[in-house]
């Protein structure tokens, strides 16, 4: 009986005891689990693919925002800056304005150390403009450069040598790198743009290279709009000219009185040109008001660059741009001159710098305000800027044309006027010119946009795949047009005959190297371009661990490079593991070692790491 009631103890003792309001909590459970299940459930009103088709819609409208906001701001930099020094060489040509605001100062040595410092520091753009995109990122290269062209506008509040000539220096050293983040900028949108349209695609989950000739529509469209839009800076920046000094210009019998001839037959601007242009004064206030109007413009596009310009890269693909070692940033450019498609489009380069400095400066002075006087310059300006603004559209022909067709056009028109104008000597004071020279602007504005948005469309398309390589070769672009602007420079006193036969020489010789590059293409002749090294990230790091985090291209466009890239990638990979494993068994052979391990698997083990090690060292890298 004791027995029984032990057991009985036992059984009670191995029983859980429910407490008092079980049966209330059991309830409680039983609706907790309802409400998750219908909030962590399948939504009916919730479709993930429409979803997504919505966010990569806007990702796409964003896309063409930095597109539209990178022209305005470029073309509100370029009006401000243009319009500013065009307004301050006209002033400070005028003797009155010198001896009367500025007595013995000296502004026509001033000015003339500024132009240099803007054309002849960009021949050194080559050397650090990589390094400085990369560093900063594109977007805020274009930022930095928007920011120290502000910087110009402001010192002309105070018109001293120790302020005009250092901002012009530091414009100078600001505009390859401008250039070239813009191009790499409007480019990298078009392969965005190709991402977000094509999502669902494998190679864009996997953020592998594009196909060949995927976003080339792209590029064309996107390449037209910033031109079309920049280009109306030219535009603008006459505003200042009409406006304010207009009224204060004298008439053409005054400044023509001592020139003899206009046109082919002059050397140098205008021989012969008054230096007095100015009939009267305009105030101080006036002034200060302009550049004041100026400056708030400059600030906008600043904030146009900062708040409505996106990135052009995602932030792993930023430290992966700048991983591959600052001393390889700094001679990619150089090596990518190896490159037979860009060595054979550096004569369009120099012609394209040559050709808009030209009509700028040359032929809007020796023959515009020769021929009609100085307050005609702002209209030739004005339609040159129309033109080339509407005239830019026609690149959009490339997207059912062959892209030899914009460059080839463009230099047709051009080479037919050089012809024109080498021939065309004019006398002074000859309003009955207008109507020629109004035709010879919009022709030379449609040469122009031709040839812009097709040198600028071509690089694009060469180099559409590889976006780790858009900085380089925008660079090598601009560097040339550089090395354009210090030839027109040096060439400012050389007679007019000389210069046209130096631009049709160029276009000749940019004609016959483009036929050969497109000819070398069409035989599928592989360009030697230098391989891009992989970022050197440290193993460690959760970022890293991954199969392929890095956006680098080696290949050359072909799918057997893309093959072969892959196995060497995937070699590389089982080295650098092999080699973690041989360390770690060295490791733990030493360690074995230093306890004084009896176990013969602790000093066999140590023994293989020690032959791994020697094994590894003995091989080729």
């Amino acid at each position: 009986m004791e027995a029984t009631e032990e057991e009985q103890l036992v059984e009670d003792g191995d029983q859980v005891v429910a407490p008092p309001n079980g049966g209330v909590n059991e309830l409680l459970d039983v609706g907790q689990e309802g409400d998750m299940e219908e909030f962590l459930g399948p939504q009916a009103q919730y479709n993930e693919e429409e979803e997504e088709r919505k966010y990569y819609r806007r990702k796409r409208l964003g896309v063409i925002k930095n597109v539209v906001a990178s022209s305005f701001g470029a073309m509100i930099v370029y009006s401000v800056y243009m319009g500013l020094l065009q307004m301050q060489l006209t002033l400070h040509y005028d003797m009155t304005y010198r001896e009367v605001k500025y007595s013995n100062l000296g502004l026509v040595d001033i000015d003339r150390k500024m132009l240099m410092g803007i054309n002849v520091t960009p021949i050194i753009g080559l050397l650090y403009t990589p390094v400085l995109i990369r560093f900063l990122g594109t977007k805020w290269m274009m930022f930095l450069a928007s920011g120290i062209y502000a910087l110009f506008v402001s010192t002309n509040y105070w018109e001293r040598y120790y302020t005009l000539v250092p901002s012009a220096v530091v414009i100078g050293v600001a505009i390859v790198p401008f250039w070239a983040s813009l191009g790499s900028y409007i480019t990298r949108m078009a392969q965005q743009y190709y991402e977000y349209a094509n999502y669902k695609e494998e190679h864009v989950q996997e953020q592998r290279k594009l196909p060949k000739g995927a976003c080339y529509s792209y590029i064309i469209t996107f390449q037209s709009i910033f031109y079309v839009i920049f280009n109306l800076s030219f535009v603008f920046a006459e505003f200042p000219m009409r406006i304010v000094l207009h009224d204060h210009l004298h008439e053409n019998y005054h400044v023509l009185c001592n020139v003899k001839t206009c046109g082919a037959a002059i050397k140098g601007i205008i021989p012969g040109f008054n230096s007095t242009v100015l009939k009267n004064l305009p105030r101080s206030m006036l002034l200060i008001e302009v550049e004041s109007i100026l400056m708030g413009f400059a600030f906008l596009a600043m904030i146009t660059f900062l708040l409505l310009c996106g990135p052009a890269y995602r932030p792993t693909e930023e430290i992966d741009l700048r991983s591959i070692g600052w001393g390889n940033i700094f001679q990619l450019p150089f090596k990518h001159l190896r490159d037979y498609r860009l060595r054979l489009l550096c004569p369009f380069f120099i012609y394209s710098g040559l050709e808009m400095l030209f009509i700028i400066s040359g032929f809007s002075l020796s023959y515009g305000v020769c021929i009609l006087g100085i307050k005609t310059l702002w209209l030739l300006i004005l339609v040159y800027g129309l033109s080339c603004s509407v005239f830019s559209l026609l690149s959009l022909s490339l997207l059912r044309l062959p892209r030899w067709v914009c460059l080839m056009g463009g230099a047709a028109v051009h080479g037919v006027l050089l012809v024109v104008l080498l021939a065309l000597t004019v006398k002074p004071n000859s309003p009955e010119y207008l109507g020629p020279l109004l035709v010879i602007m919009v022709l030379w504005g449609l040469g122009s946009a031709l040839n812009k948005t097709g040198v600028s469309t071509v690089v694009g398309l060469l180099y559409a795949e590889e976006k780790e390589r858009l900085d380089f070769v925008y660079t090598i672009y601009h560097w040339w047009q550089a090395i354009a602007i210090f030839v027109v420079y040096l060439w400012s006193q050389m007679p007019m005959r000389a210069k046209l036969s130096i631009l049709l020489a160029t276009l000749l010789l940019a004609c016959y190297c483009y036929w050969v590059m497109e000819r070398r293409v069409a035989q599928k002749v592989k360009p030697r371009m230098p391989r891009i090294p992989r970022p050197r990230h440290k193993v460690k790091g959760y970022r890293y661990l991954e199969e392929d985090n890095s956006d680098e291209s080696d290949s050359e466009g072909s799918e057997e490079d893309d093959d072969e890239d892959e196995e060497e990638r995937t070699e590389e990979d089982e080295r650098v593991v092999e080699e973690m494993v041989a360390g770690d068994r060295e490791e733990e052979g030493r360690d074995a070692r230093a306890e004084g391990a009896d176990s013969p698997r602790a000093w066999r083990r140590g023994a293989e790491g020690q032959g791994a090690h020697v094994e590894d060292d003995g091989r080729e890298i």
